[in-house]
C-alpha cells in the first residue's frame, strides 16, 4: 500500500523552498492523506496561510522565539508541525524551508474525498457539509492527526502526506486575503497571505 502511494506523494523537495507565501498559494488543490489507526481519509486542500518565520510577527517563531513548542519549527522543510490552540483544537501546519529557517503553512480548510464516514465519526456529526471539515480544528479531528503526530516526515511511512492530483488549479482559481484570528500582528495583520479555493464552499 505504501509504495503504491508513494510514487505519488510530493518529494521532501518541495517543501524546501524560500518562498513560504508561494508554498501556501501553490498547496490550493492538492491533496491531504492521513493513515491513522488503520483508517484512510484524505481531502483536497482549499484554504492555506503563510507564515514568515522569525520576520512575521504572526509567527510562532518570530524574532527567532524557540520554546518546546516552536523548536520544531527550525528543522528542514517537510514536517508536520501540530500544535494546540485554546487547549482544544489540533493545528495542523507543514515546516517550510531549510534547516533554521521556521516558516510554516497552516491548512484551513480542505474538501473530504476519502475516508468521509470516517470523518464525520470522528467529528461526531453525521452531515456531509462545510461544518465537516471548514476550519483549521476540524480538519485535524476528522482526518485523525493530534499532538502525537508533531514533527514527522510528510510521507506515506508516517501515516500523513501530499499529492499532486493533478487538479487543473491556475492562478485565477486562487484567491488571497489577510489571514484570521491574528489580530495582535500589528502590520503584518493585513499581509493577504490567506489563500482559498475560489467560490468553495469547504472555506472556513
Amino acid at each position: 500500500m505504501y509504495c503504491a502511494f508513494f510514487m505519488r506523494a510530493l518529494p521532501q523537495e518541495y517543501f524546501l523552498n524560500e518562498n513560504v507565501v508561494e508554498i501556501a498559494k501553490s498547496l490550493i488543490g492538492k491533496t491531504l492523506h492521513t493513515l491513522i489507526d488503520g483508517v484512510h481519509t484524505s481531502g483536497i486542500i482549499t484554504e492555506t496561510e503563510a507564515y514568515n518565520g522569525t520576520t512575521d510577527k504572526a509567527c510562532h517563531a518570530y524574532g527567532g522565539k524557540r520554546t518546546k513548542r516552536t523548536t520544531v519549527m527550525y528543522n528542514e522543510g517537510g514536517i508536520s508541525y501540530v500544535y494546540l490552540c485554546y487547549g482544544i483544537h489540533n493545528l495542523f501546519n507543514i515546516i517550510t524551508n531549510k534547516e533554521d529557517y521556521p516558516d510554516a503553512v497552516l491548512i484551513r480548510s480542505i474538501k473530504p474525498v476519502d475516508g468521509i464516514s470516517a470523518m464525520m465519526k470522528r467529528r461526531g456529526i453525521d452531515l456531509q457539509s462545510s461544518k465537516l471539515t471548514a476550519g483549521p480544528g476540524r480538519i485535524s479531528q476528522a482526518l485523525g492527526i493530534s499532538l502525537r503526530h508533531n514533527g514527522l516526515n510528510l510521507e506515506p511511512e508516517s501515516g500523513i502526506w501530499l499529492e499532486d492530483n493533478k487538479e487543473q488549479i491556475t492562478d485565477s482559481h486562487v484567491m488571497s486575503s489577510k489571514r484570521i484570528g491574528i489580530s495582535y500582528a500589528e502590520e503584518h495583520a493585513d499581509l493577504p497571505w490567506r489563500f482559498y479555493l475560489k467560490d468553495s464552499e469547504w472555506v472556513s
